[in-house]
């Protein structure tokens, strides 16, 4: 089928220049961009460098705009009927109505594909739409699932409150149990859904292990990366079928946009997926996207600061009178230190740690801290702090926050990029304030 190529930006000022004469697409030749040259030998090589990829793309860039254009249109002119008729069934075409597909949000997208491995990438309006979207796609009435019992509270709500209206069945496991995966699928399992780091917790899943256990039943792996990011873990190497990210966090990296993406090992599951959001509805409009694009720029080097201020934090917390635990996977001391080491390239800017004094001594510390702020969400440039069982994990039930490893004291942390003696003297007060 026909795919339409985007347009020449040079044309279009040219047009507008000439009395805004109407766009009108060419014949069919290979798909191209203003921004990026065509497929092919002339792509930016996965060789180069994680930091070079962020910058530049997958592409070599044309003669042409520096930073990608913000295409602020919902619809596109056509040039037949016919046309319209085959956009209409076309999976994702960039430049036709855009909860189809949008120029701005492809670059968005192909930059994605590229720094994780996958074929394809879909940008949604948030991680949650991202996520429902790949869930949705991978199951159907009375399958079964099997997931970490550490999750987002909004991804926990839909195996436990939305998927058994539809006779989907959930089994939760302890991904830190070794063999776990593999005992809990089932021949009518179709979907294994992980989360490492798990939040709030930071327990990881072998990916290895979690996909062996999938490939057993023939079921689909799906994996939020969202802690992680790209840069430190790339879970299509291991084999997953599909990589989920709440771009609102560190792929955007600066609390000024919500947008999610579901990234694919495979283009068949991408196509899957995108039928699903169509009717679903979750699009990421051109200007978020901009803004994550934007901020993917600059993912692995606040990611290098975060994370290396994150171990500063974490050595700090470990050797604190009032701390009982502290959960981050670059410790020696944390349970699966070794795990993350091996399927790791960084531990990544996200810890928690629990207090010794409970639900009151946690909610007493988050509102104590004058560097940190106290908000929810995470990945961005400020140090963010907040108390799971008395906020993101307050719907649940006590038996639901159990079982997820939320204890009263249980404190997350984001890291910033601020600095860390800084953060090491603020939450050294706060500590004795709680």
């Amino acid at each position: 089928m026909y795919t339409p190529p985007l347009f020449d930006l040079s044309g279009f000022i040219s047009s507008s220049l000439q009395g805004c004469a109407v766009l009108r697409f060419p014949g069919p030749k290979k798909l191209e961009t203003y921004f990026a040259g065509a497929r092919g030998p002339a792509s930016v090589g996965k060789s180069r460098g994680t930091r070079t990829r962020a910058v530049h793309g997958p592409r070599r860039r044309k003669p042409g705009p520096l930073v990608t254009p913000i295409f602020a249109s919902s619809t596109w002119a056509l040039a037949s009927a016919r046309e319209g008729a085959d956009f209409a069934v076309e999976t994702a075409p960039p430049a036709y109505y855009t909860r189809w597909g949008n120029p701005t949000v492809r670059e968005l997208e192909d930059a994605l594909a590229d720094l994780e491995g996958g074929a394809r990438a879909l940008a949604t309006g948030s991680g949650m739409g991202a996520i429902a979207s790949a869930i949705l796609t991978s199951v159907d009435r009375g399958d079964h699932v099997v997931a970490g019992s550490s999750l987002y509270t909004a991804t926990t709500e839909i195996f436990t409150r939305l998927l058994p209206r539809f006779g989907i069945e959930t089994t939760f496991v302890d991904p830190r149990r070794r063999g776990a995966w593999k005992e809990s699928v089932r021949l009518d399992t179709r979907l294994v859904y992980v989360e490492t780091p798990a939040n709030p917790t930071m327990m990881i899943t072998d990916l290895s292990e979690a996909v062996s256990a999938a490939k057993s039943v023939g079921a689909t792996t799906l994996a939020d990366n969202t802690f992680a990011s790209p840069v430190n873990q790339r879970p299509i190497e291991f084999g997953v079928d599909g990589v989920l990210h709440s771009a609102t966090k560190y792929l955007g990296g600066h609390s000024d946009v919500v947008a999610g993406a579901v990234i694919t090992a495979k283009r068949s599951l991408f196509d899957r997926i995108w039928f699903v959001y169509k009717m679903l509805g979750p699009a990421l409009g051109p200007f978020e996207a901009f803004l994550v694009r934007r901020g993917l720029k600059t993912l692995p080097l606040r990611m290098e600061v975060q994370s290396r201020t994150a171990q500063s934090l974490a050595e700090f917390l470990e050797d604190r009178r009032g701390v009982r635990v502290v959960h981050y996977p670059g410790l020696r001391s944390f349970p699966q230190h070794a795990l993350a080491r091996k399927q790791m390239d960084g531990f990544g800017a996200m810890l928690s740690f629990e207090l010794n004094g409970g639900y009151r001594a946690g909610k007493r510390f988050v509102e104590s801290v004058d560097v940190a702020t106290l908000a929810v969400s995470l990945g961005g440039t400020e140090t963010l702090v907040q108390h799971a069982a008395s906020m993101t994990h307050g719907p649940l039930t006590d038996q639901e926050r159990r079982v997820s490893g939320i204890t009263e004291g249980l404190v997350r942390v984001s890291v910033g990029l601020e600095d860390a003696d800084d953060l090491i003297e603020d939450f050294d007060r706060a500590i004795r304030a709680a």
